[in-house]
């Protein structure tokens, strides 16, 4: 740079150092911005992957909690089944018992 009057005048290799660093400044800058975008979309990308993994566990809890209540109305059916015949089976033997009883007061 040259003194004139008391003022600085850029010379024209100044000049051109300035745009350099500018330049280097500015690509540095987009490397920088480069990089966060990247960054960005990698973590899109998990973000995705994790939602079909919640997606996928989502519907095969809703497939087995269905098979969990088709066992359970299955198994209340077998009960309710089971408490007739046993209901059954206790009148039978009352029923003979009663019958035991009367022939021997006869």
């Amino acid at each position: 740079m040259r003194q004139a009057a008391g003022r600085t005048i850029p010379t024209a290799a100044n000049m051109t150092e300035v745009k350099r660093g500018a330049a280097e400044t500015g690509l540095a800058a987009t490397q920088e911005i480069s990089r966060n975008v990247q960054q960005a979309a990698q973590g899109t990308q998990q973000v995705s992957s994790n939602i079909t993994d919640v997606q996928r566990g989502a519907s095969e809890t809703g497939s087995a909690s269905s098979q969990v209540l088709s066992a359970a109305q299955s198994l209340s059916g077998d009960s309710n089944r089971l408490k007739l015949e046993v209901a059954k089976f206790f009148d039978t033997v009352r029923a003979a018992w009663s019958a035991q009883g009367e022939r021997r007061l006869a």
